[in-house]
Formats: C-alpha cells, structure tokens, sequence
C-alpha cells in the first residue's frame, strides 16, 4: 500500500507551497488507495511559533484535504497524533544504535570553535570523526555539552532515481557529517525524519526541491540501519513571473492570505496543482474529485512554476461559475460583516448572486463589487456623470420614475417596454435614458443588465434613487 506523508514545521504558518506539496501527496494516496499521514516536526524549538500547529490544520480542513492518520485532523477515532517532540526517546535510541555500530560520533566542538572552522575551512572540519571513543563516552557521562554526528563515508557517489528529477548523484565527500542529535536532546530534521518514515512506513516521500542536497544524508541513514527507502520525488520551486522564489514581496505566500480574499478552496488547489502537474492535455478546470482520479508523478515537471497572479483569479472564476446561486450564497454571510453591511434577505441575495455571478472573481466581490443593491449609493462615478449625464438627463431620468411608479407588471421585459415607449416619445435614442438611469440607480457606469438589475431592486427603490439622482445631478 501506498502510505505517503505532509510533514509541516510549524515555525510559521501554511505556506501555498506547502499546501501544494501537501495536495500532491494526497492526491497520489488517494488514486491508488493509499493512505495520507500528517505530522508535525517540531524539533527546531528555538523556531516555533505558537499557533502554527493550528493554523496548518484549520487551512488542511478548509481545503478539503483530510489526512487518515496523524495530528487529530481526522474524525474521532483516528490514528495519530505525530508530533516529533513527542518521540524524544525513539530518536535517542537510533542515535545511540548509530554510535554503538561506528556510524556516528560524539561531537564537543563550541560555538566558538565552530565559528572559526566556517571562517577557515568554510565549515566542520571533522576534527572529532576520529576521537577516541572511550574517552567521548566519558566526557559525555561528565555532564560535557556535545553533539551526534553521523560519520559520513568518504569518496563515495550516493545516487537514486527521483521520481521527478530522474537519475541524481551526490559525492559523499560534498556531503558534511551532519548533526543528527543536538545537545538539548532534540533530533535534527535529518535523524527524525528518516526515523518517522521507517516506522510510519512511508513508501513515497514527496517534498520540495530545497530538501534535494539532504537526500544523500537520509540515503546513508537508511544504509547505516539497514533500511529499505522510500522512493522520493522533489518537487520544482514556484517562483515569480521574474524567476525568482515566490517571497512575501510578491504577493502574498500565506494560505491564510488568499482565504481573506476570498479565493475558494477548490480554486487555490485547482490553481497549486498546475504549478508542476498536468494531465497531458489543455484541460485547465479540475475539481478536487477529478484529479484524485488521474494524478501521477510521471506527469510532475521539474521545471520551476511560475505563480501566475491572473491564472489563480481566473481558475477561481471558472469554480464560482460552476456553482450554483444558493451555494455561492451560503458562503457570502461572513463577507457582509467583514464589509460592515446586514446579511440581505435570502431570496434577495440569491437574485444578486445570479446577476452578478459572471462578473465576480473572488466572494468579495459578491458584496464590495456589487454594494449597490444593499444601500443607496452615496456618491456618483465622475467620470461616467461626465460622459453620460447631459443637461436633459435630470428630466428625463425623474420623467422615467413616474412611469415606474405606475408599472403594472415589475418585470425586466416590461421595464424594458416602458423606457423604450418613453424614448420613442421624447424622440430620443435608448442610450439617453439608459445611461442616466443606471447611474441614478448605481451610482456607476457599468454592472449586470439594467433592466435584469431594476427588476431585482425593486419599484421603491429604484423610484427613490432615480429620484435623488435627478435631484443632485442637475
């Protein structure tokens, strides 16, 4: 069975590049019946912080990705939690089954002598690779600070086939001895994790490019206690349009950004999965369910992803387009309180979303970008009153509201009918009517159909508008 794993540090909150990697991993899980493990490592203590933990579990919820063992973001019942600070004592074990078989060593470089090596030799210089053992294990019993080292085999190729990248090959003697167990007792990232997917059983490890140059060290870890590995597969990095690693001066790099905009979770995962996947053909709009079904790593490119800004907008667009007007509705309550506006009436907010639906990217735009059908508008666009409003339009637009007044039927065909009739009579052509009146009712230049757009406003209150238009606009 394939069992794979998102493993977050929490020393800061969930990135869209580690929502991507933790969607890859899921999707593989889930097309071939596998299972999805979460776990947090927490083993760099000096880098924590406090809410991370949750806020990588409220953004895996909100997206829809639930693991099926680890970290209690599964139903009741579920296995889990992983937490590394938790398995202290594993990690002590395996680091001192490393030094029992000569392939670690106690390390009592200080901070000071560590920092002359990297300003003369440009970084450990190995100085304790060789000490003697006897008298290690008794400057450690005498209370002395001290590291583990893993013991690095010299002149050595360490290679593996990448499931992205294809074949890669490391010299052993580029590769440090790298601290495997610090001084506090904490494991480095390098011992934990090579520990917790052996005993997790992890079959496929799927993370980002920057953990490539590591993956020799976790390949001779593996050797040193006789393990199988996992396959791995390193995904590219996801970069500006410029090149460059996507960074806060881009834009924005948090999960949490993009759900105060109001991106849907189906549009960000849709978007994050294009960033490196693809299914062989042009097909740009998948929901979650769909790519569960095709996904595979021989479709995952190397090359960096381009974070597209316009592409996630667009992606986003086509997922409100796809859902129905009650749907989108029930998602909008929490954008009005964030606008300072009461939640309209049901019905009503429905007949919006309706109108507005192909003019809306993000669900604030349900609301900020169509704030005209909840209050009167309070001021009026200058540039379309420059253009439109002409020295007639007062009378003709107030001449407009007492026919509206009268209507027997408030529908948009009949809306329509009467404007025209009173074109017809005033001699003037539609566009001198239905420019003013839109901008009376609007207080903009542009929106939804007018008529479409009066009718779901209502007769009082596009008589009462059109009114204070014809009043302020003289």
């Amino acid at each position: 069975m394939i069992r794979v794993r998102f493993a977050p540090s929490p020393t800061g909150y969930l990135h869209v590049g580690g929502l991507r990697t933790a969607l890859y991993n899921y999707l593989l899980a889930r097309r071939h019946g596998g299972q999805f493990l979460l776990r947090v490592e927490d083993t760099d203590q000096s880098r924590l912080v406090p809410d991370a933990v949750q806020n990588i579990l409220d953004n895996l919820r909100w997206a829809n990705i639930f693991p099926d063992e680890g970290a209690g973001c599964v139903p009741e019942g579920a296995h889990g939690p992983y937490v590394q600070s938790q398995r202290l004592p594993i990690y002590r074990k395996y680091a001192d089954q490393l030094l029992e078989s000569g392939h670690a060593y106690r390390c009592f470089a200080t901070a000071e002598e560590l920092a002359e090596m990297r300003q003369n030799h440009g970084g450990y210089d190995r100085r304790y690779r060789d000490y003697d053992g006897m008298e290690a294990q008794k400057r450690a019993d005498a209370g002395e600070a001290h590291v583990i080292r893993m013991k690095v085999p010299l002149g050595e190729i360490v290679d593996f086939e990448d499931l992205v990248r294809g074949h890669v090959r490391f010299d052993s003697a580029q590769v440090d001895d790298q601290v495997i167990l610090k001084s506090d007792g904490f494991p480095t990232y390098h011992l934990a994790a090579v520990v917790d997917d052996h005993e997790m059983e992890i079959t496929h490890v799927i993370r980002g490019e920057e953990w490539l140059t590591s993956t020799p060290k976790h390949l001779l870890l593996y050797r040193f206690f006789g393990w199988t590995p996992p396959r791995f597969a390193h995904l590219s990095l996801v970069v500006n349009i410029s090149g460059k690693k996507l960074s806060k001066r881009d834009g924005d790099v948090s999960v949490n950004e993009y759900r105060e905009q109001g991106y849907l979770p189906a549009g960000l995962l849709n978007f994050l999965a294009l960033l490196g996947w693809s299914n062989g053909d042009n097909r740009e709009v998948w929901s979650l369910e769909d790519m569960e079904k095709v996904f595979a790593l021989e479709r995952v490119h190397p090359s960096p992803a381009v974070f597209d800004f316009d592409k996630l907008r667009h992606i986003n667009q086509q997922h409100l387009f796809a859902m129905g007007e009650e749907e989108i509705a029930d998602l909008l309550p929490e954008w009005f309180t964030k606008a300072g506006l009461p939640v309209p009436e049901r019905t009503f907010l429905v007949r919006v979303v309706g109108l507005m639906k192909q003019r809306c990217a993000l669900l604030p735009d349900f609301v900020g970008g169509a704030r005209y059908f909840y209050t009167d508008p309070e001021s009026y666009d200058e540039a379309t009153a420059k253009k439109r409003w002409k020295p007639e339009s007062a009378e003709l637009v107030e001449e407009f509201a007492t026919q509206l007044e009268a209507l027997p039927q408030w529908q948009a065909a009949e809306l329509e009918a009467a404007l025209r009739r009173l074109c017809e009579d005033k001699g003037q052509g539609a566009a001198a009517f239905i420019h003013p009146v839109r901008l009376g009712v609007s207080g903009v230049g542009g929106g939804p159909g007018l008529f479409e757009m009066l009718e779901v406003l209502g007769r009082e209150v596009c008589v009462r508008r059109l009114r204070k238009a014809a009043e302020v606009l003289k």
